[in-house]
C-alpha cells in the first residue's frame, strides 16, 4: 500500500506540474527562463526515476506473492510448513507422475513391496470355508483346494507401553559357605542407567524426541497423547528426560561433529531469527538466532550443526570457528567479515543468482531482450555447476579448494 500512494503521489505532481506549467484553459504558450526550465527538467526526471524504481517494487512483490520460487526448499526440508498444503493433491500429482504409458491402457506402479522395507514382518492369516461345508453340494464329494486369492494390506500399531524389569542376580559358593571360609560373591553386570534415579528408557526418550523434533509435536500433546492411552505421563518429566539426556549423551556426540566440522577447508554459515518465549532479562517473544554451520559439497560425510544464541553478534560465529582456517561461504552480513583473516569470507552464488533474477523480473517483458541480467542469471545459475564439475573432473576434490592465503 505505501508504493500505490507514493505512485499516486507522484502521478498527481507530474499532472500538477503539467497543468500550472502549460495550463489546460489556454492553448497560449508560457515563456519561462533557462534555469527554471533546467530546473523542471530535472525534477521531472528524478521523479520518473522514482516512478520507474517504485514500478520495479511492485512487480517484484507481486511476483513474490504470487509467482512460483526457483528457490523454494522441498517439502522434506520445509518441515512442518508443509502442513499448509493441500497433502490429497501432493500425493495424487506423485502418484500421477508413476503411471506408466501402455498401449491399451495405464498402468499404475503401487504394489505394497514398493512402499515398505525388506524387513517388515508379515501376519498371514487364512480364510476357508466353513467346516460344516466341505463336501460338494451337487454328489456330496469333498472339496479339494485349487488355488488361492492373496489380497494384501498395510497395517499400522500404534505405539505400545509396558514395563521392563531388570533382574540383576547375585551368585554365590555353596561350599565356601557350609565351610566357614571367606566366600567369593559375584553379581551380574549392571547396565548404565539412561538417567540415573530415572524409570527413563532409551526407546521412550528416543520416541519423545522424534515427536518433537521430527513430527513437531510439542510437549503438552504428547502429554494428552499418554494421557488418552492411560499413561500419566507430564510434560514436566518429558522435558526433564529430553535435557538430561541431551546433555549427557548427544553433546559428546555433537561436540566430536564439532571437531571434525572445523577439520574442514570450506563450509557454509548462515542464520535465521528465533522466537523465544520466556528469555531471562528481554521481553516476552523476543528475537534470537538460530545459526547454522555445515559442511561443503566435497565432504564424504556430511556434518550440519545447529547452535542457539540469543543475539546475532560476530562474536557467536568467531567462538564458534575458533580453531577453524579455510573458506566460509555466507551471505552479505557485516559480521562474518569481521572474522579472523585466516577465514576468508566468500560470496554465496544462490544470493548472487537472487539478484540477478530480482533485476530480471523488476524489468517490464518488452525490455528483457537484450538486457544483461538474463545473460547473468543463466551464468549464476549454471556457471558454477559446470565449472565445479570440470575440476573435480580434471583436478580433484582437494585443488579445487587451496585455502586462503597467510
Amino acid at each position: 500500500m505505501e508504493i500505490l500512494d507514493s505512485l499516486v503521489q507522484i502521478w498527481y505532481n507530474l499532472s500538477m506540474k503539467n497543468e500550472r506549467n502549460h495550463g489546460t484553459s489556454t492553448p497560449e504558450m508560457v515563456t519561462i527562463s533557462r534555469a527554471e526550465y533546467e530546473s523542471l527538467k530535472a525534477e521531472r526526471d528524478e521523479l520518473n526515476q522514482k516512478l520507474d524504481w517504485l514500478l520495479e517494487q511492485v512487480r517484484l512483490s507481486r511476483k513474490k506473492l504470487y509467482g512460483a520460487s526457483s528457490e523454494r526448499l522441498e517439502e522434506e526440508l520445509m518441515g512442518q510448513l508443509s502442513l499448509m498444503f493441500d497433502e490429497t493433491e501432493a500425493w495424487l500429482s506423485k502418484r500421477r507422475s508413476r503411471e506408466t504409458k501402455v498401449a491399451a491402457h495405464t498402468r499404475r506402479s503401487s504394489r505394497l513391496e514398493e512402499v515398505l522395507p525388506d524387513n517388515v514382518p508379515v501376519e498371514v492369516v487364512e480364510h476357508r470355508i466353513p467346516e460344516k461345508e466341505p463336501d460338494c453340494p451337487v454328489c456330496g464329494t469333498a472339496k479339494m483346494e485349487i488355488g488361492r486369492d492373496v489380497r494384501r494390506t498395510l497395517v499400522m500399531i500404534p505405539a505400545q507401553v509396558m514395563i521392563r524389569e531388570n533382574i540383576y542376580f547375585t551368585y554365590a559358593c555353596p561350599k565356601c559357605k557350609e565351610e566357614g571360609t571367606e566366600t567369593p560373591i559375584r553379581k551380574a553386570e549392571r547396565l548404565p542407567a539412561l538417567t540415573p534415579g530415572s524409570y527413563a528408557s532409551a526407546e521412550a526418550v528416543a520416541h519423545i524426541m522424534v515427536q518433537k523434533f521430527v513430527m513437531y509435536a510439542p510437549l503438552y500433546r504428547q502429554e494428552q497423547e499418554w494421557n488418552r492411552a492411560g499413561v500419566q505421563l507430564s510434560r514436566q518429566t518429558m522435558s526433564n528426560w529430553v535435557l538430561r539426556v541431551a546433555e549427557d549423551w548427544l553433546k559428546p556426540v555433537y561436540e566430536e561433529l564439532h571437531r571434525r566440522l572445523l577439520q574442514r577447508q570450506v563450509l557454509h554459515a548462515d542464520e535465521t531469527t528465533l522466537q523465544v518465549l520466556k528469555l531471562e532479562g528481554r521481553a516476552a517473544r523476543s528475537k534470537c538466532y538460530m545459526w547454522l554451520y555445515r559442511t561443503s559439497g566435497d565432504a564424504k560425510s556430511p556434518v550440519v550443526l545447529y547452535e542457539y544464541r540469543p543475539t546475532r553478534k560476530a562474536e557467536n560465529a568467531a567462538a564458534f570457528l575458533e580453531s577453524f582456517s579455510g573458506w566460509l561461504h555466507a551471505d552479505g552480513y557485516s559480521g562474518y567479515h569481521r572474522l579472523p583473516k585466516n577465514i576468508r569470507v566468500v560470496g554465496c552464488w544462490a544470493y548472487l543468482r537472487r539478484k540477478f533474477d530480482e533485476a530480471v523480473d523488476a524489468l517490464p517483458k518488452d525490455q528483457r531482450a537484450g538486457c544483461a541480467a538474463p545473460e547473468g542469471l543463466d551464468n549464476a545459475s549454471s556457471g558454477l555447476s559446470r565449472n565445479w564439475q570440470g575440476c573435480r573432473r580434471k583436478n580433484g576434490v582437494n585443488s579445487v579448494w587451496p585455502g586462503p592465503s597467510r
